[in-house]
C-alpha cells in the first residue's frame, strides 16, 4: 500500500508487534539475526510474503527452535505465496493481538 511507510530492517528503532517480511530475501544468512530481533522486540506475527515464502517461513520456525530463545516465548508465523498483497495486509490487520498493534513491512 502506497501510504503505508516501508521499514528499512537496519533502522535501530524497535520492531512492530507484526510484520510483513517480503521476499525474496537479498540474503538468507540475515534471517538468524532477524529471528532474534524479533524476539527482542516482542513480535508476535511474522507474515511471510511472496514467492518461495512458505520455504523462508520454514526456516524462520528451525530458527526459533534451534537458537537461544527462550522457551516461554512464542510468535506466530505465516505465509502468503498466492494473495494479493492488500490480502497479506487485511489479514495481518485483523490479528490484533493487543489492541492498537501496528505492523511494518520488512524487507531483507
Amino acid at each position: 500500500m502506497a501510504d503505508e511507510p516501508l521499514t528499512i530492517y537496519s533502522l535501530r528503532m524497535p520492531l512492530a508487534r507484526k510484520l510483513i517480511l517480503h521476499v525474496p530475501v537479498s540474503d538468507e544468512a540475515l534471517l538468524a539475526d532477524f529471528v532474534k530481533r524479533c524476539v527482542a522486540d516482542g513480535v508476535v506475527l511474522i507474515a511471510v510474503f511472496g514467492l518461495g515464502c512458505e520455504r523462508v517461513r520454514r526456516t524462520i520456525g528451525a530458527l526459533a527452535v534451534s537458537s537461544e530463545i527462550h522457551e516461554s516465548f512464542y510468535f506466530c508465523t505465516s505465509s502468503h505465496p498466492d494473495e494479493a498483497f492488500d490480502d497479506v495486509v487485511d489479514t495481518v490487520r485483523s490479528c490484533e493481538f493487543e489492541p492498537g498493534d501496528q505492523f511494518e513491512e520488512i524487507r531483507l
